[in-house]
């Protein structure tokens, strides 16, 4: 596995964990996030708004991860609070090592 996709690993585990400095040294001064409720926040706003969450989402299971360039796909799933699973992928591009711009698409709930 490739450096940038076991950063990836890295970050969705930090993020779980609400390893605040970890995801904080990952992310570029610069960076974006844009999610279907939420596009283009800036380093700030993502804090803002991401992080309250956190902490609240378990069980990351890996389903691909796919690198091309500086950019790693991946899929995941994971569980949520009220004990339902669901279905995300990201793209995150990189800048050097760290995360410049992070592209999530919504899945679905999965059932048991």
């Amino acid at each position: 596995m490739s450096k940038h996709t076991e950063l990836v690993k890295k970050f969705f585990l930090a993020f779980s964990k609400a390893d605040r400095n970890f995801v904080e040294s990952l992310v570029a001064d610069d960076f974006t996030f844009s999610a279907p409720p939420d596009p283009l926040l800036d380093r700030e706003g993502f804090f803002r708004v991401c992080w309250p969450g956190v902490g609240n989402l378990s069980g990351f299971e890996f389903i691909r991860l796919i690198e091309n360039g500086n950019e790693v796909v991946v899929t995941y799933e994971f569980n949520k609070p009220d004990g339902s699973k669901a279905r995300n992928t990201e793209v995150l591009t990189f800048d050097g090592d760290k995360i410049s711009r992070t592209e999530v698409y919504f899945g679905w709930d999965i059932k048991a």
